[in-house]
């Protein structure tokens, strides 16, 4: 019942900003600092759930649920980002940025279902991996209450939200005992790929990031061994492909007119 009194009070809230239609602005309207507020109160509550029954959602659902639904939100991203700084190295696809239309204008709803959802699958415990990872809902709590704001646009803060998992997901590896090179090169993949090219930032440094993710590559690999090194493209090729895919999915089904509407 907590889920679902969190979830529908964001689902509210966005429904009736979207419904006054309000300017981007550089201070809060109303709905975000009752966004804010309804957080604040359902993290509590989760806390003191916690306490006393220990189990969050993932006693009743898939645990794979929870964790596509992050990676549908990372990818969606990816759309909606492509025609500002483009899907590979600057280069944008055009069909995705058609697909992003329809995502642009519902994205809200399906990234505040991932973003609570994901918060109630874990218990509020202290381990490394569980601190870290809700860290980043929290920061991805704080964007989703952030909307019609200048700064929830604002591209270095996106970013970071974007980079953050990086640290996250290798975090989560090497406390779980998996894998943590392809984790960290992966994400790191994408951001020097697509992500750092929405970033206000000289060629020049982007050629002295690009020189320091390689360097810091062959040096793990170097130690680790390089039999496994293409497993750094299972997840910025999982990225980058259902982005893809995904958009051609959506201009199948969304109408014409919506794209020439946006133009």
């Amino acid at each position: 019942m907590l889920y679902l009194g969190h979830q529908g009070s964001i689902w509210w809230l966005i429904y009736k900003a979207q419904e006054e239609k309000p300017t981007y602005s550089e201070g809060l309207h109303w709905f975000n600092i009752a966004a804010l507020l309804a957080n604040a109160f359902f993290i509590t509550m989760h806390l003191f759930q916690t306490g006393i029954w220990y189990d969050g959602l993932a006693q009743d659902v898939l645990e794979v649920s929870a964790q596509w639904s992050v990676i549908v939100l990372l990818f969606m991203v990816l759309i909606m980002e492509n025609q500002r700084r483009g899907m590979f190295l600057g280069k944008k696809i055009g069909f995705v940025s058609n697909a992003a239309v329809s995502i642009r204008k519902y994205h809200g709803y399906y990234f505040a279902w991932a973003t609570i959802y994901t918060f109630w699958y874990h218990p509020m415990v202290g381990t490394q991996g569980h601190l870290m990872g809700f860290l980043y809902m929290f920061l991805l709590l704080l964007q989703g209450s952030l909307f019609f704001t200048r700064m929830h646009l604002n591209p270095k803060w996106t970013i970071f939200l974007e980079a953050t998992v990086v640290v996250h997901a290798m975090l989560v590896a090497l406390a779980a005992g998996h894998n943590w090179p392809m984790f960290l090169f992966g994400f790191l993949g994408v951001f020097v790929v697509t992500q750092m090219y929405g970033l206000p930032i000289s060629q020049k440094m982007r050629w002295l990031i690009w020189v320091a993710f390689t360097g810091v590559f062959i040096g793990v690999y170097s130690y680790k061994g390089w039999d496994t090194w293409h497993e750094i493209f299972f997840v910025s090729g999982t990225l980058w492909a259902c982005a893809i895919l995904f958009s051609g999915l959506i201009l199948l089904i969304q109408p014409k007119n919506t794209i020439s509407e946006e133009g």
